[in-house]
């Protein structure tokens, strides 16, 4: 994985609007097969060539929650990091990522409630600079005053 940041916590005191991380991941064969494996998602869209084939895709295809996967690790992570509560995230799948392709993970701070520490984040995932997931996700962020 290709991060532009070291991994840690950035505290809700630190967070400003504007903030952005990512990472960047090849998926591979592999990710796939365990991400079948853990979830018990086995559809054959994922797993079986010549089944995937004859679908809309024209070939296999990754979970679509493991590329959502990619924007909890960026927010688990990096932004805001270590300490994070997931409290809710929203999703739109635009786009197939298939086995060899580079996912380009990436949250920005677009809103911040430091009362409640609650921090809002635009989430996207790019294969070759298209978008093939958006959403917003509000998190938790840890804070100074509780460590």
């Amino acid at each position: 994985m290709l991060d532009n940041m070291p991994r840690g916590t950035i505290c809700i005191e630190d967070i400003e609007m504007g903030m952005t991380r990512h990472l960047r991941k090849v998926v591979t064969d592999r990710d796939i097969e365990l991400f079948a494996e853990v979830s018990t998602d086995r559809n054959p869209v994922h797993l079986d060539d010549d089944y995937a084939r004859d679908t809309i895709f024209e070939g296999r295809i990754a979970h679509g929650m493991l590329t959502a996967g990619l924007i909890s690790a960026v927010i688990g992570e990096q932004l805001p990091g270590h300490g994070t509560v997931y409290m809710g995230q929203s999703l739109k799948f635009l786009g197939p990522v298939r086995p060899g392709d580079m996912v380009h993970a990436e949250v920005e701070v677009i809103g911040i409630d430091h009362a409640k520490r609650r921090v809002q984040l635009d989430c996207r995932c790019m294969v070759n600079g298209k978008k093939v997931l958006i959403g917003e996700a509000t998190v938790l962020a840890p804070s100074r005053k509780f460590d």
